[in-house]
């Protein structure tokens, strides 16, 4: 290990399957806390190659909990995280509008590391029990529409090394293959990314795929759509360009002074609440209904002003609200 950070430190890379042995031996213990923490802070002065994430998301899928929930046509809508903008849970907002649509999502998250509030703080805040129980997960979303895996009881590693990615606080490479770890594998995704290099490596990834996808990222730097700039986005299309113009569906740019989260988890579970029961600011319901909406798009097909209507119907009806209650009444 310690030749191979050697090398690491001179800006070598790794090929696909050093990097899975890499991980391999993190799970079983064979490399250290001091190691570990090296091995993640290479990853803060530069991005890892598209050998890397291949080779780590190899060993992250070899090693989890296997379930198997394809039978769904669902969608996953995640972020990165790590773009320091401390926004609030916008796509774990977005992804309870969709379900409230009627559609199936399987939502992949986890606590917080770079962040103050991650997707399952907000649940687990609100009494949502984590399962890996495939026969629940099932339930979940015939009943409800929605089912949430909570990445660590999926994947075993992450307790090994959450310790570490909770003290260093900054993103590290779990940031970069959390969203492609999703143990329910879902058809569609809805990706955040929080840099455009990244962007750019995820696509070259998913081409090579069967998933039907939108990678995107804001110009200004954000890992989710939030209207305050363009955005670049990749799909099985190609690579393409949103205006702001073409963003304001709901006609409002937005002010990132609006889209601040609180300064823990109890603040941000005020925030979820009072935007999921329609009672947020006009600008956090438009960031929340703009993901939703192309979240919808990958799934129907149909054109982003109808989902717009569809998301801001779910949201506003009190539908998507609904899917919560019923998800915590299981």
């Amino acid at each position: 290990m310690n030749k191979i950070l050697e090398n690491l430190f001179l800006e070598k890379t790794l090929t696909k399957k050093e990097a899975k042995n890499i991980l391999i031996k993190i799970s079983k213990g064979k490399i250290n806390k001091t190691q570990a923490i090296a091995l993640t802070t290479i990853y803060n002065m530069r991005s890892p190659t598209l050998e890397e994430i291949i080779g780590f998301r190899q060993a992250m899928m070899d090693l989890s909990i296997k379930v198997n929930l394809t039978e769904f046509n669902a969608i996953d809508i995640v972020g990165t995280g790590g773009d320091g903008k401390n926004t609030f849970n916008i796509s774990t907002l977005a992804s309870f509008i969709v379900a409230g649509t009627g559609e199936k999502v399987i939502k992949h998250g986890s606590f917080s590391s770079s962040s103050i509030t991650g997707s399952s703080n907000i649940l687990k805040g609100l009494g949502y029990h984590f399962t890996n129980k495939e026969e629940n997960l099932k339930n979940q979303l015939d009943k409800v529409g929605l089912c949430y895996l909570h990445a660590p009881i999926f994947h075993p590693i992450l307790n090994t090394i959450s310790e570490v990615r909770k003290e260093l606080g900054v993103k590290t490479i779990f940031n970069t293959l959390g969203p492609l770890l999703n143990p329910g594998e879902p058809k569609n995704q809805l990706l955040g990314v929080n840099n455009l290099e990244l962007a750019r490596i995820y696509y070259y990834m998913y081409q090579n795929t069967n998933n039907n996808y939108a990678i995107v990222h804001s110009l200004d730097g954000y890992d989710e759509i939030t209207l305050t700039s363009d955005i670049k986005c990749y799909t099985p299309k190609g690579e393409q360009f949103y205006s702001i113009k073409e963003l304001e569906i709901g006609n409002i740019k937005v002010n990132p002074n609006e889209l601040k989260g609180g300064n823990n988890t109890k603040e941000n579970i005020r925030i979820f609440m009072r935007v999921l029961s329609g009672e947020g600011t006009l600008s956090q319901n438009e960031v929340v209904l703009a993901n939703a909406t192309f979240a919808l798009s990958l799934l129907n097909k149909d054109s982003l002003e109808n989902n717009y209507d569809k998301a801001k119907h779910s949201l506003k009806s009190g539908q998507a609200k609904n899917i919560l209650k019923k998800l915590l009444s299981l």
